[in-house]
């Protein structure tokens, strides 16, 4: 998930040296810990880096003995896995953890470019069983063992509308058709391979419709491919990302935008979408989630993939998970149990006081969360889409 607004300028102790020796089956001990303290290098692949930079630097604060420098540098998903294959292949591997969505996490383990971090050095982690948030340990599970889920959230679809301009937002997906029909160019969505909203949503239809199998879009979403079509006769164009989405709602050339719990809260913290901005479900609705993942590269050093484990761990304490809040861009954000939002920094409990949705939390406990499509499906489904809706109209 990508979100180019979020600004750059944001603001009890696991594992260690005895969970490191008790990992009998690793290979990596006590001894792998370093003599001097190591630079670690680590990529951003998802934007998550804006809710778990500060962790990552309290570890550095807390353990001067074992990281001297942390340098984070960003790049965009699809570019990671053949940068890292790279690497591996001349033997040189300076990329020490990636931070990264499903996307990223996926492509890597069919190219078998991770180190496997469950079962292998379980031993050095907390238990995902133990600590997670039913949800987030359902992502995590889509992992399959190749990254620790660090950040999660039910995501969405949620409809986003100017109250004003929107007098009695639809209800269900018959009225939506009948809205944007009724008022052509004044609700869109962005292309869903580059757009967390737009993935969520087209995910989240096969729910609201009632199509026959919600987690295959081959075979199983007939009544939302039709849907989408018949939607589309009535949007001009699809933006590249969701950014333009907000954009325009925000400037009043749309009335109604696709969008998610922390596109929803963020923007409006930031003045690009006005605060009046409302949210609406559709019938049916059921939460389609989505997470993002710590992932160590095959070919780390031993003594630095043992500070790995140690400040992946530290990462899932709950006094760490809870400055996942942030400015409610991934809300609630924290993967782990016991991390309530009176933890977080005094900004983030202003910023969500302030533009956050008490029915939200509601919502999340009353509603499915469902896990989205496997990646194989993902891809599918993008290519479905770009073919046959996005194809019909670019700008």
């Amino acid at each position: 998930m990508k979100h180019s607004f979020h600004h750059a300028s944001r603001r009890q102790f696991i594992g260690g040296a005895a969970g490191i020796a008790a990992m009998g089956i690793s290979g990596v001990s006590a001894q792998n810990l370093p003599k001097a303290p190591v630079t670690l290098n680590i990529i951003d692949v998802g934007g998550a880096l804006a809710l778990v930079q500060k962790p990552l630097e309290n570890y550095r604060a807390a353990k001067p003995n074992l990281v001297s420098k942390m340098s984070f540098t960003k790049a965009p998903a699809p570019e990671l896995p053949a940068k890292i294959k790279a690497m591996q292949d001349a033997g040189r591997v300076d990329i020490d953890l990636v931070l990264g969505g499903l996307d990223a996490l996926s492509a890597g383990i069919e190219q078998n470019l991770w180190i496997p971090l469950f079962p292998n050095y379980a031993a050095a982690l907390p238990v995902p069983e133990k600590i997670m948030l039913k949800a987030a340990l359902d992502m995590h599970n889509l992992g399959g063992g190749q990254g620790m889920c660090m950040v999660y959230y039910p995501s969405g679809p949620l409809l986003e509308y100017i109250p004003e301009r929107v007098k009695t937002p639809p209800k269900s997906a018959t009225e939506l058709l009948a809205w944007v029909k009724q008022n052509p160019n004044r609700f869109f969505y962005a292309r869903p391979a580059n757009s967390g909203p737009g993935r969520t949503f087209i995910m989240g239809l096969p729910y609201i419709l009632g199509d026959s199998d919600p987690k295959d879009p081959v075979k199983g979403w007939e009544k939302t491919w039709a849907f989408l079509k018949e939607l589309g006769q009535s949007i001009d164009y699809y933006p590249t990302g969701t950014g333009a989405t907000m954009k325009e709602l925000g400037e009043g050339s749309r009335d109604m935008i696709v969008s998610t719990t922390g596109w929803d809260i963020n923007p409006r913290v930031l003045g690009i979408v006005p605060k009046e901005a409302e949210i609406q479900v559709l019938e049916g609705f059921h939460w389609v989630s989505d997470a993002q993942y710590m992932f160590v590269p095959k070919g780390v050093s031993d003594d630095k993939l043992a500070v790995l484990l140690d400040l992946i761990s530290f990462v899932m304490q709950p006094q760490q998970q809870a400055f996942a809040y942030d400015e409610g861009y991934f809300y609630p954000g924290p993967a782990v149990k016991d991390a309530p939002l009176s933890m977080a920094p005094a900004a983030s409990q202003a910023a969500i006081k302030e533009y956050g949705r008490p029915q939200y939390d509601k919502l999340i406990a009353e509603t499915p969360i469902e896990v989205p499509l496997t990646p194989d499906k993902l891809v599918l489904a993008f290519r479905r889409w770009d073919e046959e809706i996005g194809s019909k109209k670019s700008k």
